[in-house]
């Protein structure tokens, strides 16, 4: 018997797989033919494609940051997306090139004297459009934040919580950073060459689904959706999730950046990932993924916690049924029914592998 069975092959498990097979016996199973989970990458003509939509590495935890870049050099790489509302492109996050663009205004006065003119007085909004519109006016609203949302969440953003966008930060500087976090860069060579170091001193099985029955361990760790472990016995969680549709070009530049965003309701996709523009990939070719957001149900990839108030009870009915079981934790993104960056990840990770260890 394992000292630990690790269900799911994810940044969560790696991990924790990492630290703890250097002291203890390891199984991990995942139950797709790959490691990495979400972030797993392939090489297609020389250009990394990330599988499961763009994975942008950013933290300001240096321990973190420290602890990936021992399995992988990263590069420099800045994401500084762009919005394209019906053929207008805008800088994101809003900036002053942002405002530019809007309203052709050049210094910080000029634009705050239109976003406050434009700002609706709302002391307590009651849902995402009346909050978004309290931030930052009916411009920015329109053309850069409402069909956007309302086409990942599946639904008018008058019938949104507001807390979706906890706040909207304006920029009044030329500064097209969309992270604030002081690290920040992408994998050369791709994320999957991280997983396959994370994993090397332990058993893994893929295209193994999770089995009570035939998989044991002293202790398992169960990064998979927490509503599926007790099958569904208190009722299903709620998520949204994508579909994916790529192509490979034979132009060598199809959109000049990595990210671009679509922001208006004409186009069904919320964005178009140009992936050679991560890592500079020199190739003839180019390879592009359009992201289209989709109604999620059993058997599909749950994508994004629909984190509202009923789910959020929902889930601390599961969590506190949870804590009766005995030898199982439950972690990661799926495990706790929350939207984590992989940084976040990995540190609550290695806070747990510190614990186990003791």
């Amino acid at each position: 018997m394992y000292d630990f069975l690790l269900v799911g092959a994810g940044w969560f498990n790696a991990t924790l797989a990492h630290i703890l097979s250097q002291r203890r016996s390891v199984l991990v199973i995942d139950r797709r033919p790959h490691i990495g989970g979400n972030c797993h990458t392939e090489n297609r003509h020389n250009i990394n494609i990330h599988k499961y939509g763009a994975h942008i590495f950013h933290s300001n935890n240096k321990l973190v940051w420290d602890f990936v870049n021992n399995f992988a050099e990263f590069n420099r790489y800045t994401n500084s997306p762009i919005a394209n509302y019906n053929g207008e492109i805008y800088n994101l996050p809003f900036n002053m090139n942002t405002f530019h663009q809007l309203w052709g205004v050049t210094t910080p006065e000029q634009a705050q004297a239109i976003i406050a003119k434009q700002r609706l007085n709302i002391p307590d909004p009651q849902n995402l459009e009346e909050h978004a519109l309290s931030l930052v006016g009916r411009d920015i609203y329109e053309k850069l934040i409402r069909h956007y949302t309302e086409k990942q969440w599946g639904r008018p953003c008058s019938e949104l919580p507001s807390f979706i966008i906890k706040r909207l930060p304006l920029r009044f500087t030329y500064d097209n950073n969309y992270f604030d976090d002081r690290y920040q860069g992408i994998p050369i060579g791709g994320y999957t060459q991280i997983f396959e170091k994370l994993l090397k001193g332990s058993t893994v099985l893929l295209n193994t689904p999770y089995n009570p029955e035939s998989h044991k361990a002293k202790t398992i760790i169960y990064s998979g959706a927490i509503d599926e472990y007790f099958d569904y016995r208190f009722g299903e969680l709620e998520y949204r999730s994508l579909r994916f549709e790529t192509k490979t070009l034979g132009c060598e530049n199809y959109q000049g950046n990595a990210v671009v965003n679509y922001t208006s309701a004409g186009a069904p996709y919320t964005r178009i990932i140009e992936y050679k523009h991560f890592e500079s990939s020199q190739s003839p070719k180019t390879i592009i993924t359009r992201e289209y957001p989709a109604a999620w149900k059993r058997g599909d990839e749950p994508y994004y916690p629909v984190n509202d108030d009923k789910n959020n009870a929902l889930y601390a009915q599961y969590a506190e049924f949870a804590r009766s079981v005995p030898n199982v934790i439950f972690g990661g993104r799926l495990g706790t029914y929350r939207y984590l960056d992989m940084d976040k990840v990995i540190e609550e990770a290695l806070n747990l592998a510190k614990k186990l260890n003791e």
